[in-house]
């Protein structure tokens, strides 16, 4: 019965979630917040996912956990990036069947700088994730990148070797998972907007593939390192995350009119091409000074807050100059600890007090 139950609110919420904005690339992110998502049992059928996902998930189930895997990873950086600044990358509260939205709700379909970087990060998270599945062995279909085999420099003194990330199979993924059909994406109703998403996933995935470095290891006598073998890898995804937030911060503003092509929204650079790496954004963002909960946002009232710091953590910009509270907060902590013959340690019990800033 409890099976039937969870099966028959999946279904609730998959219904539900269709019409909203951003839920068909959104609604998969849910499986990003580790207090939501269907137990394992449940598998591709009625995970959050749009049918055409559901689908590939069915030929290729074993993805689902890397899938899983990569919304999570996108999730915690884009909180990590922005957990100092008004716009804290909110995820909210899982849904319920009378509450089916996004987890970041309205603002997968507001268009803004915030937007661009939600649609990138997951892009690049589910790269990565499902690349990293292929080089650990856990794919048939996919593993290590074998084309690079036997190349290198003899006269150097390093070859390529042991297992390179097979970056090309986790974009072509990534692609097919997030990347609805490209034709007739120009025009209005929203159509210049998806293009603006599609655009925005690809960078996300070339920032994954742009930051792929080289490791060796050293071979020889004595650790000479009179031979290296030499293999690609990802980088780190907080530095992917770094990368991005760069992107976000010089993110380029394009015209929300929409013809044969994108276009930059100032009238004296529409001419100049939009690079595929660059973020793109169509609508200025709002302050996320005050609470709108129509659109999701929760304001900054209670955040804590920096007072020395003139940065976006700082007391006077976190809090949008309404100032902010100080209280007191008491630590007790064991300190001093020491090991006593025989056999257990005795410690002295610490207390400290500290200004606790938080805004009005």
């Amino acid at each position: 019965m409890e099976g039937a139950g969870l099966a028959l609110r999946w279904a609730l919420w998959a219904m539900l979630l269709t019409p909203f904005p951003g839920g068909v690339h959104g609604n998969w992110m849910w499986l990003g917040v580790p207090s939501f998502g269907p137990p394992e049992k449940l598998g591709c059928a009625h995970a959050a996912l749009s049918g055409r996902q559901r689908d590939l998930c069915k030929k290729k189930p074993a993805l689902l956990g890397s899938v899983r895997d990569g919304a999570r990873l996108a999730v915690r950086e884009c909180r990590r990036q922005f957990r100092h600044e008004r716009w804290d990358c909110p995820v909210g509260a899982p849904p319920a069947p009378h509450d089916p939205r996004p987890p970041f709700g309205h603002q997968l379909g507001s268009g803004t700088k915030e937007t661009a970087f939600i649609y990138a990060v997951t892009a690049a998270g589910l790269v990565h994730s499902v690349t990293r599945s292929c080089s650990a062995g856990n794919m048939t279909e996919c593993s290590c990148d074998t084309s690079l085999q036997n190349g290198g420099s003899a006269s150097e003194g390093w070859h390529w070797g042991g297992c390179s990330d097979d970056i090309q199979y986790g974009m072509w993924f990534s692609r097919k998972f997030l990347d609805g059909p490209t034709k007739n994406l120009t025009g209005k109703d929203g159509k210049g907007l998806q293009a603006m998403n599609l655009h925005n996933n690809e960078a996300g995935r070339q920032a994954v593939a742009k930051l792929m470095s080289v490791d060796c290891r050293c071979h020889g006598v004595s650790g000479s390192c009179a031979v290296k073998t030499c293999w690609r890898t990802m980088s780190p995804f907080e530095k992917i995350g770094h990368f991005l937030k760069d992107k976000y911060e010089n993110s380029i503003q394009i015209s929300e009119k929409v013809k044969k092509k994108m276009r930059r929204k100032e009238k004296d650079q529409q001419k100049v091409p939009i690079p595929k790496d660059e973020l793109l954004y169509m609508n200025k963002s709002p302050n996320y000074c005050v609470e709108d909960r129509r659109l999701g946002i929760p304001g900054t009232r209670g955040r804590e807050c920096n007072r020395t710091s003139e940065g976006a953590d700082g007391c006077n910009l976190l809090c949008c100059g309404r100032g902010y509270n100080t209280h007191v907060v008491r630590h007790v902590e064991r300190c001093e600890c020491k090991f006593v013959w025989c056999c257990y340690v005795r410690c002295r019990r610490c207390e400290s007090m500290t200004d606790v800033h938080t805004c009005k």
